[in-house]
């Protein structure tokens, strides 16, 4: 078939557009690898911040869940959990502080060796006393609904590498004096826990990541007693008074090597005090949406040093004042507490101190970019547990 010269250069043309528009899309997508680290991907019209994009957009998450492994940042992102172990299966909610049953979260928890602990379905929880979690163990509840609820809840004791991911533990109650099993080969007396949600005594390498947290008898995340190396991520917490604390007592110095990164969480509605209170040590505090607190969100003691970076503060109409020190008068002026592309909502306002960096010096492995204060209220939409579904994104 005969082609006429209009119809050559109509196709030459044609065909110089769509190199054009292909190599802008390549040069595009390179420039995007690039930055990935202050590029949040979406997953469909979804705004995901840096660790949900990780693995999020991955419909295949459930026939690889340790690479949840790879994905945290912060202080804690060293956490390995179970990633190097086998995976568990918890089938049956009961539980025996002494001698727990196979099968049940608690035989999974104790264990020395590294486990992925995952769930069978959908299961509620009450333990008979609090749970002793071993070293190199992950607690993951993707791919079921898993509630610890109305008794004793988690201790991460002097252990290290350990991630809580996507469980909701509420309405815990302090554990009674009594023998509790921490090992298969140890079962000690303990006086008893204060009823946390999740209490840090003297551990490194922890992340909590994705879970819902309310209603305790004491905190709802304590990191106390020379913890250090820990993330705070993506949770959920509501309904309480006395939050999360850094830092066991005034007193306790071992807490000044803590370093914690408090990240992507939602403080949400009826919350009163301790986003974070921090004794000693340091907090980063970054990309948090804060809602309406009662009293204040984030306070001190003995000389920490606080950033507080590119968070969203709204405050309610009876507390204003985001910051809160607990000393004598004028003994805090030097205590190094920044705020850094912070938004103050309804009247917030952050009382800074110090002179200094107050820069979180992380390794490179720990290091991320905080994302501008306007996306926060985005990029903690999905925090608490996530309703994945295997095969599909999450």
């Amino acid at each position: 078939m005969a082609i006429n010269n209009s119809s050559s250069l109509f196709i030459l043309s044609w065909l110089l557009a769509y190199c054009i528009l292909t190599y802008s899309a390549n040069a595009s997508s390179k420039s995007s690898n690039k930055t990935s680290t202050t590029s949040y991907p979406r997953q469909g019209n979804k705004l995901m911040n840096q660790i949900d994009s990780c693995w999020r957009s991955n419909p295949n998450w459930a026939s690889n869940r340790q690479a949840l492994a790879d994905c945290a940042i912060g202080f804690g992102s060293s956490a390995t959990g179970g990633k190097y172990g086998s995976i568990y299966v918890v089938t049956d909610p009961s539980d025996d502080p002494i001698n727990p049953k196979s099968g049940t979260l608690r035989y999974g928890a104790i264990q020395t060796q590294p486990l992925w602990i995952t769930f069978q379905g959908d299961m509620s929880i009450t333990l008979g006393n609090e749970l002793m979690v071993n070293s190199y163990k992950t607690i993951d509840g993707r791919g079921a609904r898993v509630e610890i609820s109305n008794g004793p809840c988690i201790s991460i004791d002097g252990v290290n590498h350990v991630i809580i991911h996507g469980i909701s533990i509420h309405d815990c109650k302090p554990g009674r004096p009594g023998m509790v099993r921490s090992s298969p080969d140890h079962v000690g007396h303990r006086l008893g826990c204060d009823g946390d949600a999740i209490s840090i005594f003297s551990s490194s390498n922890v992340w909590v990541d994705h879970c819902y947290l309310a209603r305790a008898a004491d905190g709802l995340v304590d990191v106390t007693h020379g913890s250090n190396f820990v993330t705070v991520s993506n949770n959920y917490f509501t309904q309480h008074d006395k939050v999360m604390l850094l830092g066991h007592n005034d007193a306790f110095t071992a807490d000044k090597s803590m370093k914690v990164t408090v990240v992507f969480n939602h403080f949400g509605p009826r919350l009163v005090q301790r986003l974070p209170r921090v004794r000693h040590g340091y907090a980063h505090v970054a990309n948090n949406k804060y809602d309406q607190w009662l009293m204040y969100a984030i306070g001190g003691s003995a000389d920490p040093t606080i950033l507080s970076e590119n968070n969203y503060f709204i405050a309610s109409n009876d507390a204003k004042q985001v910051t809160k020190r607990e000393t004598t008068p004028n003994g805090w002026k030097s205590w190094k507490w920044r705020t850094t592309g912070d938004i103050f909502l309804n009247g917030a306002y952050f009382v800074p101190s110090g002179y200094g960096s107050t820069a979180p010096n992380y390794l490179k492995s720990q290091s991320f970019v905080a994302a501008p204060a306007s996306s926060v209220p985005a990029l903690t939409s999905d925090a608490g547990p996530l309703f994945c579904v295997p095969r599909q994104q999450c």
